[in-house]
């Protein structure tokens, strides 16, 4: 699995450069996001832009992470394609992880 991942503040960005994160991939992507936050990066940025497609598998990697950082920070999604989208809106993971649409807007919503 390819992701680009970089630090901006104490904000770590994380852009998986794949277009389906399903139960093929899924595994390596919740360790990946564990290592992270096995780093002490806390607050992060998941930027799905990229991603056309999201299974229970991968919404599991992300809660898995979430559960891994408990109070200690937050994820934030962005660049989530409509497609993605409704897979969160059906599950009422919307309601968990806050979507933004650019990654600016996401980096500055941890300033309020």
């Amino acid at each position: 699995m390819k992701i680009e991942a970089l630090k901006r503040n104490n904000i770590l960005v994380v852009k998986p450069k794949e277009k389906r994160i399903d139960a093929s991939i899924a595994k390596d992507f919740k360790s990946e996001l564990l290592k992270f936050v096995s780093e002490g990066n806390f607050n992060l940025i998941i930027n799905l832009s990229e991603v056309t497609f999201i299974d229970s598998s991968g919404l599991g990697a992300l809660v898995s992470t979430l559960k891994a950082i408990r109070d200690q920070g937050q994820i934030k999604l962005c660049g989530v394609r409509e497609e993605v989208k409704s897979i969160f809106e059906l599950t009422h993971l919307d309601k968990v992880f806050p979507l933004f649409h650019s990654e600016q807007e996401a980096l500055n919503s941890f300033d309020n």
